[in-house]
């Protein structure tokens, strides 16, 4: 039988270093830029009755590799206004213009949206919700709550 001595060097080796097949997060990799829309663009946009492209630019400018939570707030609350300036009955339309990806960042702040409801957003947001199911399936909604990079 082995003797035990208590010797616990052998644990602060890394051997992750050595392995080809080691996993690195994609978070580490992109790059940090991200800032969200411009709320100046976006203002332009909602104030010329742009609506649709306001969201498109709300959605593919979101900032999901950023660590700064003042970043993804300011982003969150420009995405909100946007979304809020729809009428519901073009909701349906702007939603089937966007592409999987864009489906799957507007499920997102959805999703946040419902964790911090506001006067008559969350009536707007299931609305939205609905919509946006319909287009990006229960796949969406999976990759958006299995996704680790929020908005």
């Amino acid at each position: 039988m082995a003797k035990n001595t208590g010797a616990s060097k052998f644990r602060r080796v890394d051997v992750d270093q050595f392995d080809d097949d080691k996993f690195v997060d994609d978070a580490d990799t992109e790059a940090e830029s991200a800032e969200g829309a411009n709320d100046a663009e976006v203002n332009n946009l909602l104030a010329q009755g742009k609506s649709q492209d306001a969201l498109k630019l709300v959605l593919t400018s979101a900032p999901v590799g950023s660590k700064s939570q003042a970043v993804k707030d300011r982003a969150f609350n420009t995405a909100l206004r946007v979304l809020t300036s729809f009428k519901s009955a073009d909701i349906d339309k702007s939603v089937k213009a966007l592409d999987p990806r864009s489906i799957d960042t507007l499920m997102k702040y959805i999703y946040r949206g419902f964790e911090t409801p506001s006067d008559n957003s969350s009536a707007l947001l299931l609305t939205w919700h609905e919509k946006t199911f319909v287009a990006g399936g229960l796949g969406s909604i999976v990759r958006v709550l299995t996704d680790r990079k929020r908005v």
